[in-house]
Parts: structure tokens; C-alpha cells; sequence
């Protein structure tokens, strides 16, 4: 049997390719929960601070449009 397609892949093939996915799935998700800031960390002099924006300012030009 061919295992150059899915359609015609045998049962091996199919187990391959699930185990391999899972394991993929695993180490991504390890390694999104490893790269996660700590809550510990905000106590460390990571927090953040409150920027406040400035009062809104409306430009007006002088010069008449001209459109072509």
C-alpha cells in the first residue's frame, strides 16, 4: 500500500501522524504556559504605569484645497 496520500495511508501511517501532532501540540503548549509572565513578577517592580493622553488638538490649515 502507498502511504503518499492520506486517502490511501495505512493504519501506521495514521498513527504516526496523530502521535506526532499530539507531541507538537504538547511542547507548543508547554512552552506557551513556560513563557507566561508570573504573577510574582508584578510585585517586582514590573507594574505598569497609567499614561494620561493629552487634550485633543483640531489642525486647521490657512490653505484652500485645490482638487483636480
Amino acid at each position: 500500500m502507498t502511504n503518499a496520500s492520506l486517502l490511501t495511508a495505512d493504519r501506521a501511517t495514521h498513527l504516526k501522524i496523530v502521535v506526532l501532532s499530539l507531541l507538537c501540540a504538547i511542547l507548543i503548549a508547554g512552552i506557551g504556559i513556560a513563557s507566561r509572565v508570573s504573577e510574582s513578577a508584578a510585585d517586582s517592580g514590573m507594574a505598569s504605569s497609567v499614561i494620561k493622553p493629552a487634550k485633543p488638538l483640531t489642525a486647521a490649515g490657512g490653505e484652500d484645497r485645490t482638487i483636480r
